[in-house]
């Protein structure tokens, strides 16, 4: 490797530093603050670190990484969100029994995977990122671990993604026994040159590959684990999983499927058209019966990750687009959703029942309107990033004449609003003087977390109204692709 490469690799490698660094800080001298402060400063200094990165950029870095625009796009993304998630958790755990230090060593370990999978170009950095973020989220997802509801959810995380993760590493030894390489731009070159993905080895390969992609993304059938890891772990962490997780992981399916032209092959566009179908019907019906609100989130975002299938199957430099500006509206709706989530548990429960927010707006009347515009967002109302995403969504779905999936889309996404409305008009609701003892008791709240709230509630009205600075930045990520 040379100077270059190392100045391609520098935001992952800040990244992977700060978490050594905090991680013997944590073995000196254990303080929340001066962790929290370690763990920001690495984040802000990776981010910073964007800039010579691009200045190098495209760069292949050995046969396993790239950084390209796409990459440096979705590396500063999941960094933002990072930060956001740290600040958000700042809050949260300093209201919960226990230590909370070695939580941001593994929120540093899980975005540094998500990181590699984002410029992951070979199978061997594709599994590595996979496990690193894994592994970390694991712990994540269980951390709380003298409660009930997040080590059971840690734990069914854990058996299911061990076995998702078999799944892949079978399937990549698949495609590797029918092409000879792990490299995608290599199997690319290979499956033009051959007669395609045609052969029963290869597709057999290219089957366990979405199945292991689909459980990462939680889309149907393999969501099962989705309501209740997002139920059991705490709300940050869930917020965690739900963006970062979930957006490193579509971004590499999007460079190997459009890299490789898998997308095109007509069983695997049958496969991905037929779990979009199902996760736009079973994620809007199933939210339907949810009076937990992390659960109707989680069906939620199984419905969403539908929506973007329909963006991917339309394929070309505009769905690309369509997908990157859906994914900045998801993530900044999701962040502030589960932050006011976080924001309003206390250190016992969570406040995740949809009675926990009736009245809120006669309490907390910013924190209500804040969680009310993420609602709005994710059900597509105007003035909002999420109905510019839903409609880029749309716009690349006709641009491809999938009018099929474009009405479905249409039709399930009426369907949420019922879910999401009854959310809002608890949240407006008058509050019954006779029930006023069974509120969640609302605490002194953290500025960290509302100065977070408030920022992505900006960003998503800003985006929703005037998207031109973003949409350019998406422009140029998505030729980098």
């Amino acid at each position: 490797m040379n100077g270059a490469d190392w100045t391609a690799l520098l935001p992952l490698i800040l990244t992977g530093g700060a978490a050594i660094v905090a991680m013997v800080l944590i073995a000196v001298h254990r303080s929340h603050g001066l962790t929290l402060g370690v763990t920001l400063l690495g984040l802000v200094l990776a981010f910073v670190a964007l800039r010579p990165a691009a200045s190098v950029a495209p760069l292949q870095v050995t046969p396993l990484l790239i950084v390209d625009d796409f990459a440096l796009f979705y590396l500063g993304m999941i960094i933002i969100a990072c930060i956001a998630v740290v600040l958000l958790c700042h809050g949260y755990f300093a209201k919960c029994e226990g230590h909370a230090e070695e939580l941001y060593v593994l929120l540093l370990l899980a975005t540094l995977g998500s990181e590699i999978l984002v410029t992951s170009t070979h199978f061997v950095s594709f599994f590595l990122g996979l496990e690193i973020l894994s592994v970390a989220l694991y712990a994540l997802t269980a951390y709380l671990h003298t409660r009930a509801r997040p080590l059971e959810a840690g734990i069914k995380y854990l058996v299911l993604a061990a076995s998702s993760a078999a799944f892949l590493l079978f399937g990549m030894a698949l495609v590797y026994a029918e092409l000879g390489t792990m490299q995608f731009r290599d199997i690319a070159d290979r499956i033009a040159l051959g007669t395609g993905l045609h052969g029963a080895v290869l597709l057999a390969g290219a089957a366990l590959l979405i199945t292991g992609i689909g459980f990462k993304l939680g889309v149907v059938p393999f969501h099962l684990w989705t309501p209740d890891v997002y139920e059991g772990a705490p709300a940050p962490v869930t917020a965690f999983v739900a963006t970062i997780s979930k957006g490193g992981m579509f971004a590499l399916l999007l460079r190997f499927f459009y890299g490789n032209g898998g997308y095109r092959v007509p069983s695997i566009y049958l496969v991905f058209t037929i779990i979009a179908v199902a996760s736009m019907l079973v994620g809007n019906l199933l939210a339907l019966q949810q009076r937990n609100v992390k659960r109707i989130l989680a069906y939620s975002s199984i419905a969403h990750f539908g929506y973007l299938l329909v963006a991917f199957l339309a394929a070309g430099a505009f769905a690309v687009q369509a997908v990157t500006f859906y994914l900045v509206a998801y993530f900044i709706t999701t962040l502030g959703a589960f932050g006011v989530i976080a924001m309003l548990s206390d250190g016992e429960r969570e406040a995740d029942d949809v009675d926990d927010y009736r009245g809120l707006f006669w309490r907390r009347p910013m924190l209500a309107t804040v969680f009310t515009l993420m609602i709005l967002s994710l059900a597509g109302i105007p003035i909002t990033a999420g109905f510019l995403g839903k409609f880029f969504i749309i716009a690349a779905g006709a641009s491809a004449a999938v009018w099929a999936l474009i009405i479905i889309l249409a039709v399930t996404s009426v369907i949420g609003l019922f879910y999401y409305l009854r959310i809002v008009i608890a949240v407006f609701s008058a509050l019954p003087g006779e029930a006023e003892g069974m509120q969640p008791r609302v605490l002194s709240l953290s500025a960290a977390s509302a100065g977070t709230v408030i920022v992505l509630a900006v960003l998503l009205v800003w985006f929703g109204v005037y998207p031109a600075p973003i949409l350019n930045l998406i422009q140029v990520a998505a030729g980098g692709l």
